[in-house]
């Protein structure tokens, strides 16, 4: 058989939930291989077609979405009128709800959500894609490489007329902040220690504040275009702002506050949205 590769087919972003570090974003890169007979043309694909209707399979399982491990503690699943309900607990026995369209969850038969795990299910999906000469489908995931702090975070953009409005999705984003021209290692770890395994939720977007069996908890919920979405998790997990959790927004936030702290000294942030794209702020 002969075989083509693709590169950095696709990055996915997306949130899943993990039994002791709760709701993560994440970002994957997708590398794929296609091994097969030579069709008429004398290849196994075309590769206008791998990066078209490949590319579409593997973000169609996961991209933009919460990704669940049916082995959660205590989950439970219900699905009802077009939406899911989710309700599980970390190994510490704290809480999350989840609610959406069904299109915004995807359900995995595994303990933990891991690239070994994942990439059975995406070969699956690529294999109902691809024409009848091609005999075997092989991914990779892997991060972004690169020296750096980052951080993994979730969030939802209800104004967002694509995926972006799911309550639930997320990346794993490097930071690169300057002070007065220079690269300061020190700031960036500490913002990415602080928004380590978080949640950046809108205050407006916030339903209510609770506590229950000695946890305080925030929920979220908001209605867009896709349909009615709620997410409840600890208040540890959250770090809420003024406005909407866009990465231009983002960088911002973190300039405002920097130039607050230091105001004699110029700043300029670059805030990653997972792999190389993101957004720059000047303070």
């Amino acid at each position: 058989m002969s075989a083509l590769f693709v590169k950095h087919l696709t990055v996915l972003d997306f949130s899943y939930a993990h039994a002791t570090r709760g709701i993560l974003g994440e970002s994957w890169i997708v590398d794929v291989e296609l091994h097969g007979e030579l069709d008429e043309q004398g290849m196994v694909f075309d590769f206008a077609l791998v990066k078209r209707q490949v590319r579409d399979a593997v973000e169609g399982l996961i991209d933009h979405k919460l990704v669940i491990p049916r082995g959660l503690p205590q989950l439970q699943v219900k699905e009802t009128y077009g939406n899911t309900e989710l309700q599980w607990q970390d190994e510490s026995g704290r809480l999350f709800r989840h609610l959406s369209p069904i299109d915004a969850v995807e359900l995995l038969d595994c303990d933990d959500v891991t690239p070994a795990n994942l990439t059975p299910a995406l070969q699956q999906a690529v294999m109902t894609a691809v024409p009848s000469n091609v005999k075997q489908v092989v991914i990779e995931l892997r991060p972004e490489e690169g020296a750096g702090p980052f951080y993994h975070y979730s969030h939802g953009l209800k104004k967002h007329r694509g995926n972006c409005q799911r309550i639930a999705h997320g990346h794993r984003s490097r930071l690169k902040i300057l002070r007065n021209g220079k690269r300061d290692p020190l700031l960036e770890k500490a913002w990415a220690l602080k928004w380590k395994d978080i949640y950046i939720g809108t205050r407006s977007d916030v339903v209510r504040e609770f506590s229950e069996s000695g946890v305080d908890y925030i929920q979220f919920g908001y209605d867009a275009q896709q349909g009615r979405f709620e997410l409840t998790l600890p208040a540890t997990q959250v770090y809420l702002i003024d406005t909407d959790s866009t990465v231009e927004y983002l960088a911002d936030h973190i300039a405002a506050h920097l130039k607050a702290d230091d105001p004699d000294h110029e700043f300029e942030v670059r805030a990653y949205e997972g792999v190389m794209k993101g957004a720059i702020a000047r303070r």
